[in-house]
């Protein structure tokens, strides 16, 4: 009798044991925010800088990746003893990393990525500019973090020339899908591309990547929005959208941010 209990406790400690291996195998969802915080100045109070109002966005999504930009770090403007990602990445309890786009005030500018996931390798990649053009000099950051199931995802950050004209975007987003063309691992692109659904930048970028959204929400002016330039985007075929919304934030920035949660096929 007592070999028989044995024997059904150890058919049954299989069992738990299978099923707990099983549950840390699979992904959950991956929460992405992408957010360009206007150096975390609110248009409505000049001069003004407000990184716990920016924080608090974040923290009400509750992200797992974050993609920021115009971000300021020692600059004149914002404080020469502030790192804007650090301190948002601090607020939210996530990892940082920061790629320059220019020198600013005493300081620097550009984009950030924040995870919640181990970050294994950084990147940061300057985007051209077309010379006679005038336009600011942009970038790329990429991060490569290890998923709690320990497959690895590449998320990518950017935000693309500003300029009226198209033809600084169009290069910076044909070397951006290059360059992620190259990664033998799931992407998640996101940021400001300065560009509208129907541009020749996002045909581009859908022919490349799948967006979070088909007909996008406006994100820009913040007060009134009439546009979409703000967007998240992935490897066509690997992940499974769950949700996208447009937040509606008018404080904090000039733009709204963009939250989408993905599932990892």
């Amino acid at each position: 009798m007592n070999s028989i209990r044995i024997a059904l406790l150890a058919l049954a400690l299989s069992a738990c044991s299978t099923g707990r291996k099983a549950a840390t195998a699979e992904t959950r969802s991956i929460n992405v925010l992408t957010y360009n915080i206007h150096h975390a100045n609110p248009p409505s109070v000049k001069d003004k800088i407000d990184i716990p109002a920016v924080a608090k966005v974040i923290n009400a999504v509750q992200p797992d990746l974050v993609a920021l930009q115009e971000i300021d770090v020692y600059t004149t403007r914002s404080g020469k003893t502030l790192h804007q990602a650090e301190a948002l990445g601090k607020a939210s309890g996530m990892h940082v990393f920061f790629a320059k786009g220019i020198d600013f005030g005493g300081g620097e500018y550009g984009i950030a990525i924040l995870s919640r996931y181990p970050i294994l390798e950084t990147k940061r990649y300057p985007l051209t500019t077309i010379p006679g053009t005038n336009g600011e000099p942009r970038a790329l950051a990429t991060v490569l973090v290890a998923l709690p199931d320990n497959r690895r995802l590449l998320m990518a950050c950017t935000h693309l020339d500003a300029q009226r004209s198209d033809s600084n975007r169009l290069v910076q987003i044909r070397e951006i899908m290059n360059i992620l063309q190259q990664q033998p691992h799931p992407v998640i692109l996101a940021g400001d591309l300065n560009a509208a659904v129907g541009s020749g930048v996002i045909r581009t970028l859908d022919e490349h990547l799948t967006r979070s959204c088909e007909r996008c929400a406006p994100t820009i002016p913040m007060d009134h929005p009439r546009e979409c330039i703000d967007f998240i985007s992935f490897s066509k075929e690997k992940f499974m959208v769950e949700k996208h919304a447009v937040i509606d934030e008018k404080y904090a920035s000039d733009h709204l941010p963009v939250n989408a949660v993905l599932r990892l096929k």
